[in-house]
């Protein structure tokens, strides 16, 4: 793949993007021109850091993370750092993704009736219906009230309207499929996209591409998947536009 200026800009910004979205979630860390990063371990899925350039400092990096700690894990935005000298190995590998605010529907109007999470209790359904289990809380209501750490400084909150989470139901009012959205510059964040069983995967991003559209017009998309979940977002009018690896310490 061939990287030009205009996808260099694109990386990058989904690179923030992806970061504000970890230090949201984790209500943790901090940032730099190379990167963000916890201390502190953090939430079961959710990496200690996230490079922001390709020329993050490999000793500064790590010296921000508590390696000692189980799974303490690098999100590699950029592919190009090599931590198996210092402990780690790749968990796994995906692709950036990016939409313009000018692609087409890719797929048929989503047939759930989809609306964004409102409150503690609804959240709390979303990520029951997320995990498939009982809640942990793991997204907390900071992220619907605007108590959310942002990147912008010590101190600064995450306004209410950029994050949401997508909720697509049925007749009886059950969330069979959902994701998450934060909007970060001029792009807005994609992830945790998610269907129950017996929901094709299509009807949560077409759900959510049409609901993202409307709390934010004309502003590009941007994430990351892998595998049949990439396969997926490029029938939806998404390109890759560059690889990424997860790093976790194997001590």
């Amino acid at each position: 793949m061939i990287i030009t200026p205009n996808t260099e800009e694109l990386l990058l910004a989904a690179a923030y993007n992806n970061a504000a979205w970890c230090a949201a979630v984790c209500r943790d860390g901090g940032f730099t021109a190379q990167a963000w990063s916890s201390p502190r371990p953090t939430p079961l899925y959710y990496p200690d850091a996230v490079t922001l350039t390709r020329d993050t400092d490999t000793a500064a990096l790590l010296g921000g993370i508590d390696t000692g700690a189980p799974h303490a894990s690098v999100k590699d935005s950029f592919a190009v750092l090599d931590l198996a000298p210092d402990g780690f190995e790749v968990l796994f590998g995906a692709e950036w993704i990016h939409r313009p605010a000018s692609a087409p529907a890719a797929a048929p109007a989503p047939a759930l009736t989809w609306s964004r999470i409102s409150g503690p209790a609804e959240l709390e359904a979303w990520e029951t219906a997320w995990d498939g289990e009982e809640s942990t809380g793991l997204f907390h209501p900071g992220l619907l009230t605007g108590d959310a750490r942002d990147a912008r400084g010590a101190g600064a909150t995450e306004k209410t309207e950029e994050i949401a989470f997508l909720a697509g139901r049925d007749a009886e009012g059950r969330i069979l499929a959902g994701a998450a959205a934060n909007r970060t510059g001029e792009v807005v964040g994609i992830s945790n996209v998610f269907t129950a069983e017996g929901t094709p995967d299509d009807e949560a991003w077409a759900g959510a591409l049409t609901l993202t559209a409307s709390l934010w017009p004309g502003l590009a998309l941007v994430g990351y998947e892998s595998g049949d979940d990439l396969d997926t977002a490029l029938r939806h009018g998404f390109t890759a536009i560059g690889p990424l690896r997860v790093w976790v310490h194997s001590g």
